[in-house]
């Protein structure tokens, strides 16, 4: 068990600065605050459950919790972050960005520690483990997700089951009979990711609602994986003539794909995204597409977390609507 005298060895200060740095009977610079919040973190030292309260204030620091593991896009990732740091230091906060995939004992080691105030969660899954802990927790969090069960729980995310079916509704109404669904990278459904399982939940219900031939196929993100997945398509369903991408890093592998297979697009082939406008406008055919809102989703996220920190009641879950923007990749199905 790592012990006072550990970190302060680690921080090169005397056991009693670090007892004032959790406690705050006495003032400490800065600098020798920080170092003793770093090494405090790196050793996983855990001050007694009262620390935080004989503080007597605040570190004006959020954690956000992205675990970066197999499945996760980064670039999106990155802009999520970008809009939590940028809002919170509008809020005189920064942010210290936890990236391992620790789960819930690295959650309980940030809790038990006085270097945040409140907690942001991402990658959240529908049924995550992380869920019960977070209830329990006396420190503020906000995920940006949405689990099967969010009560007792603050989340912000965009409403991904009502994208999945305006994109199919969209492919619908142009006369699209048979779709389908590119997905994330079959990791992501493994761990039943939020996001990615009520998208194909409303994909699935608005082809069914709407008598539409459909089939999902995860993807993995990478070029070669993208031609694969559009012949196994169209091996199997050589009638397709509309599909719906959730998946950036291979939107623009599969338009080559589904080009060099003989399907122009959008002559022959409509497609549809779920991604971040500036992607989906950038293309070399621009996608029509459901935005992804990670800047607002962040500063909603930071938003709320601010409102709990200041005692304020704040909604258990906020869904951003989806919004379409048609560009040049759909058209009116041709008729044979």
């Amino acid at each position: 068990m790592v012990r006072i005298t550990d970190v302060a060895r680690h921080a090169g200060v005397s056991p009693s600065t670090v007892s004032y740095a959790l406690s705050g009977k006495r003032p400490i610079s800065e600098e020798t605050r920080l170092r003793i919040e770093a090494s405090i973190w790196e050793l996983g030292y855990r001050p007694h459950a009262g620390a935080r309260a004989l503080a007597g204030s605040r570190s004006n620091v959020l954690a956000l919790v992205v675990p970066l593991r197999a499945g996760i896009h980064v670039p999106v990732a990155m802009q999520f972050a970008v809009s939590v740091v940028t809002t919170a230091r509008k809020h005189d906060h920064d942010v210290l960005l936890l990236t391992q995939e620790e789960g819930e004992e690295g959650l309980r080691r940030v809790a038990d520690t006085a270097l945040v105030d409140a907690l942001i969660v991402m990658d959240v899954g529908l049924h995550d483990p992380r869920l019960s802990l977070l209830r329990s927790l006396d420190l503020p969090s906000v995920l940006i997700g949405l689990p099967q069960d969010a009560d007792g729980l603050t989340c912000v995310d965009l409403d991904f089951r009502a994208a999945g079916e305006l994109c199919v509704e969209r492919l619908a109404g142009l006369g699209h009979r048979v779709v389908a669904l590119i997905g994330s990278p079959p990791e992501v459904y493994v761990r039943r990711t939020a996001f990615a399982q009520r998208v194909v939940q409303g994909f699935t219900a608005a082809a069914t609602r709407g008598g539409l031939a459909s089939s999902v196929q995860p993807c993995e993100a990478q070029p070669d994986a993208a031609r694969r997945v559009a012949e196994q398509l169209l091996r199997e369903h050589p009638a397709l003539t509309g599909v719906v991408v959730h998946n950036e890093a291979v939107l623009e592998p599969l338009i080559d794909a589904f080009e060099q297979l003989g399907l122009r697009v959008p002559a022959d082939l409509s497609i549809t995204a779920i991604c971040p406008d500036e992607l989906a406008a950038s293309l070399r055919v621009p996608v029509t597409s459901v935005a992804l809102p990670s800047t607002e989703l962040g500063e909603r996220a930071v938003e709320l977390l601010i409102a709990k920190l200041g005692g304020s009641d704040v909604p258990g879950a906020t869904l951003l609507p989806p919004r379409m923007t048609e560009r040049a990749s759909t058209a009116r199905r041709a008729l044979a």
